[in-house]
């Protein structure tokens, strides 16, 4: 056999140990052979990694691909998260009418994405509820998400008027009967903010930690209850997306364990590096503004422990392609969310890595193995005979300093901004070739992308 592509004298991470010396080898896309050292592989072309680590393509279930400039955020999001080693990305979409807006995104994102693309679907109606079955059906598409955020006053400002516990019941209810789907859900109870915000407001607060109190973890943690209680009694596969408070995680443990749920569905829970590195007194002030917010170090704390031990399943970026003249306000009016894409295995390394002792294949699961079992991506997720060659040549010790003149994403301003990070892609590859290279989008990628779509049907 002839192969399109040899990757040599790597360090390879593979599932379930450490590093590894070795080659790989790429046909059609695809590895097609995984060889010790010593063994000679040929290929047409041949890439020397002197050394350097082979990870798996990091597998972002997190990202907000139209909030930026919805007609080009699959084109400039696509190479800010390729630069960071992301070579697979689930982009939340909402319309009112599903049905008529998927055809548009997907075409659109094939056209422009340089790395693969799958969308989760967001929930806001009866409607949506009613026909998901049919658009699980029709579009692959087998995870969704609900805004426990967006209840009452809070959504009817967004225009939702039906999110409510019936929806998050009747939603819960219908996705359980697709296989394979989960139900993402935001939980923050939103109807206590109002009780918080008012004296902060009137004290004048303009800080960062407002933010953080005027929508404390507790709030989240108690919607986390419900949703899981519920999923407990639909028998339905739930994420807590985006969790950012130890309370919250206490209690997934604590349900979890209960015997009624040994065997039922999983409960899932994603992170972000945010809510790992970043704090309520974070230099960049309004700049990290997020739903949830930013908290404590004591938060910070008790989030790593579950990367640890396993009780966090996945990281996901929670990307969101602003302009800095969106945030450039009060705390109060300001724009929620932040661009971060690219930064999701840099921070990772060199947070976890380098700074914890966290290892390699630890990370390795948490941003790509996990994400592509639980969403339905067997092509995804590790270095292994048979996977798309979705590669990542890492350089554990180079340093670089964020900057968001170089990030090529259509955001003008990163809340990491000046901080030097150790550890950092210098090639990422998506079926087999180079869309990354020394911290530059080729050319062949920028002229001719050739992302695709993750049908996720079971």
């Amino acid at each position: 056999m002839t192969l399109d592509l040899v990757l040599k004298n790597a360090q390879l991470v593979l599932p379930g140990g450490g590093l590894t010396p070795g080659s790989v080898g790429v046909k059609d896309g695809r590895i097609a052979v995984i060889a010790e050292t010593g063994e000679e592989l040929t290929g047409r072309e041949t890439v020397d990694c002197q050394g350097l680590w082979l990870m798996p393509g990091v597998v972002d279930p997190h990202v907000h691909f139209d909030f930026g400039d919805p007609e080009t955020d699959f084109e400039t999001e696509s190479r800010a998260a390729a630069l960071g080693g992301t070579t697979s990305i689930l982009s939340f979409h909402r319309s009112k009418e599903l049905r008529d807006s998927f055809p548009v995104v997907k075409e659109r994102a094939e056209k422009q994405s340089c790395i693969d693309f799958g969308l989760h679907f967001g929930l806001t109606s009866q409607m949506h509820v009613e026909s998901l079955e049919e658009v699980a059906r029709r579009f692959g598409v087998t995870s969704f998400k609900l805004y426990m955020m967006y209840k009452g006053a809070a959504g009817a400002a967004k225009g939702f008027t039906e999110i409510d516990d019936a929806l998050l019941y009747a939603a819960l209810k219908a996705t359980a009967a697709i296989p394979g789907a989960v139900m993402g859900v935001h939980c923050e109870n939103v109807e206590v903010i109002p009780a918080l915000r008012s004296a902060l407001k009137a004290a004048g607060r303009n800080d960062l930690k407002a933010w953080n109190e005027q929508s404390p973890g507790f709030l989240e943690a108690e919607n986390v209850f419900r949703v899981c209680y519920f999923a407990e009694q639909t028998g339905t596969s739930v994420n807590i997306v985006h969790m950012s408070s130890g309370e919250s995680l206490e209690i997934v443990r604590y349900l979890r364990q209960k015997p009624s749920r040994h065997a039922g569905p999983p409960i899932y829970v994603e992170t972000c590096p945010h809510y790992l590195v970043v704090d309520d007194e974070w230099p960049a002030g309004v700049l990290a503004k997020v739903n949830p917010p930013v908290r404590g170090k004591a938060d910070i704390e008790a989030l790593w422990e579950g990367v640890f031990d396993g009780s966090v399943t996945t990281i996901g970026s929670d990307h969101v392609a602003r302009k800095r003249g969106t945030k450039d306000k009060d705390i109060w009016s300001a724009s929620a969310g932040f661009p971060g894409s690219g930064l999701l295995l840099p921070l990772m390394l060199h947070e976890g890595y380098h700074r914890r002792g966290l290892p390699l294949d630890r990370i390795a699961d948490l941003t790509s193995a996990n994400a592509a079992k639980i969403y339905n991506m067997p092509s995804k997720g590790s270095i292994a005979v048979g996977k798309d060659a979705d590669l990542l040549v890492v350089d554990p010790d180079l340093e670089r300093t964020v900057d968001h003149a170089i990030s090529e994403s259509y955001s003008d301003y990163s809340p990491y901004q000046g901080m030097t990070l150790k550890g950092w892609p210098v090639r990422t590859l998506v079926h087999g070739r180079t869309v990354m290279l020394d911290g530059r989008i080729t050319d062949e990628a920028r002229t001719a992308p050739w992302g695709r779509y993750l049908d996720r049907r079971t």
